[in-house]
């Protein structure tokens, strides 16, 4: 038996294009379906901001015209081995030469009916015929109902036994565009813009399409998997998620435990391990050198590592923040976004001198140096399918302080003062105070330095790596043929 085949399409993977977690998943999810003997191979858009280094290395395969509505737009496509994995890269300069970004563009809609019917088109280009498409969000969500209306039914029987797996990395971006986009550019039958099919307060919904036509649906982590079936976390897609809820699964994400290890990565000051946490630090000292905070190891470094947005429970910081610090911490943030958070946290800085720094930016190398010199992570979500950064945090040995809410829940275990069990900090409510009793309770184990040590080892004996993960995606592709070709 030949292995299976499978043609994973993501608007992002990492190195080449990151916005968040789903760039994460995409460049490190097929490593681990490789190692598990699945012929995986990854189509993503070529977009202007992949690095020269990357673009210099691509092959040029072939080309083809994409029909949209009345247009027949060029389409080629590039090819590219990284780590062992085959990439392909679909380029229309029109499309995706935005000096803009990836996403939040006027044109969405058209740009991205593009890559849907080009992640099917590329096949024959390049010769794959793949057992499954494995679609991660909206960007791609288009693909399984173009696959049902025409390729399905071509004559030379090329796309008859595909089958799709639709991932939800984050159900509150859906891809929602005016209805026109369905007939005038992905030229598709008005007989699907209906509650069930893509309509969506009279607009074309591009989530709420792989949703409904897709194979099999599954999210990101169990929990988040059962709190979309309830209005709160389902962002008005809650009718279509309780149709589809015996085909919707939840695997937790993991993250690349190679190129985050604490021992060899060479962004760190210094590496570490759980036997000897010198390393440790010594990351933390020079991260408050670098920074302009204080440095002091009696004091613990809270940190947080995010895009600044509501969704991140931001607010209830904001709420409390001079409390906060009156419990004595440091507090360091790294991340953009919303400029009413972006101010907050420069003018946090500018009232603790020596307490407080503000880095309202991305920077993957300071972002590693944090994840290694804090003692605490703070991610108090008001949502979070899955989360990755409390997951790096604790490889790095950065006890977590989290809501119980989605992966947040799942891979952090409530510390039990009297077991001396768990692996961080947890408060259930969306309540800045309890927020702060979690904070305050963390302050007062590390003031114990060798419970606090146990603590540090306990995050980092956990295993997140993409291994287990990757074995339940397997199970989870074999029980689509098995359902599909019998």
């Amino acid at each position: 038996m030949s292995s299976m085949k499978v043609w994973l399409a993501s608007a992002e993977a990492a190195p080449f294009a990151k916005t968040g977690g789903l760039a994460d998943v995409a460049g490190s999810l097929p490593k681990a379906l490789k190692d598990l003997e699945i012929d995986i191979r990854v189509v993503m858009p070529k977009y202007s901001q992949i690095d020269s280094e990357f673009v210099s290395r691509m092959v040029f395969l072939g080309q083809l015209q994409v029909e949209l509505g009345w247009r027949k737009q060029y389409c080629g496509v590039f090819h590219l081995e990284y780590e062992g994995i085959d990439f392909y890269f679909i380029d229309n300069e029109y499309y995706f030469f935005r000096p803009e970004g990836y996403y939040g563009l006027s044109d969405d809609g058209e740009r991205f009916s593009f890559f849907c019917r080009a992640i099917l088109e590329a096949l024959p280009v390049i010769g794959f015929q793949p057992d499954i498409i494995h679609l991660n969000d909206w960007q791609t969500g288009m693909v399984s109902l173009l696959l049902d209306d025409d390729y399905r039914r071509r004559k030379d029987g090329f796309y008859k036994n595909m089958h799709t797996l639709f991932t939800i990395h984050n159900l509150k971006y859906q891809g929602v565009f005016q209805k026109n986009v369905l007939k005038d550019v992905l030229g598709l039958d008005w007989k699907y813009f209906h509650p069930d099919g893509v309509e969506f307060y009279n607009q074309v919904n591009f989530m709420k399409a792989g949703l409904s036509y897709s194979s099999v649906l599954n999210t990101v982590s169990p929990t988040y998997a059962e709190e979309i079936k309830f209005d709160f976390f389902a962002e008005n897609l809650q009718d279509m998620i309780r149709r589809r809820s015996n085909d919707l699964y939840g695997i937790l994400n993991g993250i690349d435990y190679d190129k985050n290890d604490p021992r060899t990565d060479p962004r760190l000051y210094a590496n570490f391990d759980a036997v000897d946490l010198s390393g440790k630090y010594e990351n933390k000292r020079r991260l408050q050198q670098d920074l302009d905070l204080d440095v002091r190891a009696d004091i613990p470094l809270v940190s947080l590592i995010s895009r600044l947005v509501e969704q991140k429970g931001l607010d209830l910081i904001e709420r409390i923040f001079s409390e906060l610090m009156e419990i004595g911490i440091q507090f360091v943030v790294l991340g953009s976004g919303n400029k009413h958070y972006e101010d907050f946290f420069m003018d946090a800085q500018n009232r603790y001198p020596g307490g407080v720094s503000a880095n309202i930016k991305y920077d993957g190398m300071l972002a590693q140096r944090i994840y290694a010199g804090s003692d605490m992570f703070l991610m108090p979500s008001l949502f979070e399918p899955c989360g990755l950064s409390q997951i790096f945090a604790m490889r790095y040995g950065t006890v977590p302080i989290v809501r119980e809410t989605g992966g947040l829940r799942d891979t952090v275990k409530p510390y039990n003062v009297f077991t001396r069990e768990g692996t961080g900090f947890s408060f259930s409510n969306y309540n800045a105070h309890e927020m702060k009793d979690a904070v305050a309770r963390a302050v007062e184990i590390y003031q114990n330095k060798e419970e606090w040590e146990n603590l540090i080892r306990a995050c980092m004996g956990e295993d997140f790596s993409w291994q287990s993960s990757a074995r339940k995606y397997k199970k989870l592709y074999q029980s689509i043929l098995k359902r599909f070709n019998g």
